[in-house]
């Protein structure tokens, strides 16, 4: 089938949640900070977990909801993985904005609109030590007029001053099923047909990432029309076929070296990563190891048989 004609706009930024109740899997931190949206006092946060989980769109959807249309651009500045934030920054356009003094507490057509300001730093644990450090001074200094979010993926890069001034909230990877869920609902809107098979494969290449997953989408959407199959979405994705893995590897056990290297010659002369492989075949081995693991544990309160027993001793 055809390409479908569509708007240039990722359907990442079309389907992104608007309000942080909208937000898939993350109970607990909806949760609590509904309650702070209830009472527009806001604390430095910092959200950290794997991405494609919503930790962007969580402080946007937070920043929106406080200060609305209106207000946002004003009260509002986003830096993000595209911009320069070295202690320069820090030092001017970050320091800049955050000496802003802002009016008071008004309510404005039916947002809090709290005294402050807020400065979103995506991927914040790429900002180097130095930055940081800079920030924190930052930070002390203009605490009542603004607020910081930090979101990163790994919050052990985040230096200690500025992690324990936070408050910390945990994204976790989504599930199969809720992925499943959001990307079967955007299929349906932009008429796209889908089967069981393709929908099980979606999920498994993108890794629990729904960003990741939502442009596989989009792409295939673009390339293969409104009917997408499994083949389609590994095409687009980057991910080694199954049949080009397995070849590989029956070429590796033969142990005939020219076959194994033409293989390999192969591999590369239709330009898959070598990390890509390499990460396949580790996910194989570790669902193998958790195989193994089932079948040697024993249920509880039951006679291991003496060969189990052998191999677990």
């Amino acid at each position: 089938m055809a390409p479908i004609l569509q708007s240039s706009q990722p359907w990442v930024e079309k389907y992104r949640p608007k309000q942080v109740k909208d937000v898939a899997h993350q109970d607990e931190v909806v949760r609590v900070l509904t309650n702070t949206l209830e009472t527009g006092s806001c604390p430095h946060m910092l959200f950290y977990g794997p991405p494609g989980t919503g930790k962007t769109t969580t402080a946007l959807a937070i920043a929106h909801q406080l200060f609305g249309p209106e207000l946002y651009k004003s009260r509002v500045l986003e830096l993000n993985a595209s911009d320069d934030r070295g202690i320069n920054v820090v030092r001017t356009k970050i320091k800049d904005f955050a000496a802003v003094a802002v009016g008071t507490n008004q309510c404005k057509n039916g947002y809090p609109c709290p005294p402050f300001k807020i400065i979103v730093l995506d991927e914040a644990d790429s900002m180097t030590e130095d930055a940081q450090n800079a920030l924190r001074r930052t930070m002390e200094t203009y605490s009542k007029v603004t607020r910081f979010f930090f979101i990163c993926n790994y919050v052990s890069r985040i230096i200690e001053p500025l992690a324990s001034r936070c408050a910390k909230f945990r994204f976790k990877p989504l599930s199969e099923e809720i992925m499943s869920s959001r990307i079967l609902y955007i299929s349906q809107e932009e008429g796209l047909c889908l089967d069981a098979e393709a929908l099980s494969t979606l999920s498994f290449i993108s890794h629990g990432d729904l960003r990741r997953a939502i442009t596989y989408l989009q792409s295939a959407a673009r390339l293969f029309g409104s009917s997408i199959s499994s083949e389609n979405l590994i095409s687009v994705s980057g991910v080694v076929p199954a049949k080009v893995v397995e070849a590989l590897l029956k070429a590796c056990k033969s142990g005939n070296f020219d076959l194994a290297n033409k293989e390999v010659n192969n591999f590369i002369a239709e330009g898959y990563p070598a990390s890509q492989m390499l990460t396949q075949k580790a996910r194989i081995s570790k669902k193998l190891g958790e195989a193994d693991k089932v079948l040697l544990t024993p249920p509880p309160n039951t006679h291991t048989h003496p060969f189990v027993s052998s191999v677990l001793s």
